[in-house]
């Protein structure tokens, strides 16, 4: 059992950025990629902390030939095959709604429309996966 199991960390530390990625990680692992899979997800909070580096809040995921691994703190220009930037509000208030609750579908669409989230190239290229790791991103988030 790894430490991501039963500890909850506050949204948008390293400490949960870490949780985050791992899970995603764990997740890729067990997807079946095949070798020849590439594909990158940024997420930047656009209203996030500075960190060392030139970096803000976020995190970049890679699948290099099947391979997943992350790191925490993202450029303001950095971009991935999938691009989500999201204000920290929006992100709380997506990481307390698990995907089966219409209001998680509501809030996506909001944040969308508003402009406080905004997603582009395809997330589906990363498979039906990825979604599960939203609900066990709730789990741990406090």
């Amino acid at each position: 059992m790894n430490m991501y199991a039963q500890a909850k960390f506050r949204q948008g530390t390293v400490a949960w950025f870490e949780m985050v990625g791992t899970l995603m990680c764990e997740a890729a692992s067990h997807a079946g990629l095949t070798l020849d899979f590439n594909l990158t997800l940024v997420e930047r909070y656009t209203d996030g902390v500075e960190l060392a580096g030139g970096h803000v809040q976020g995190i970049r995921f890679d699948i290099i030939n099947g391979q997943p691994s992350f790191k925490i703190g993202v450029r303001r220009d950095e971009r991935g095959d999938v691009t989500i930037e999201i204000t920290a509000s929006a992100a709380r208030a997506l990481n307390v709604l698990r995907s089966g609750d219409p209001d998680y579908q509501t809030a996506l669409q909001d944040f969308q429309s508003s402009g406080e989230m905004k997603i582009g190239g395809d997330p589906s290229r990363f498979g039906r996966w990825l979604e599960t790791v939203h609900d066990l991103i709730v789990e741990r988030t406090i």
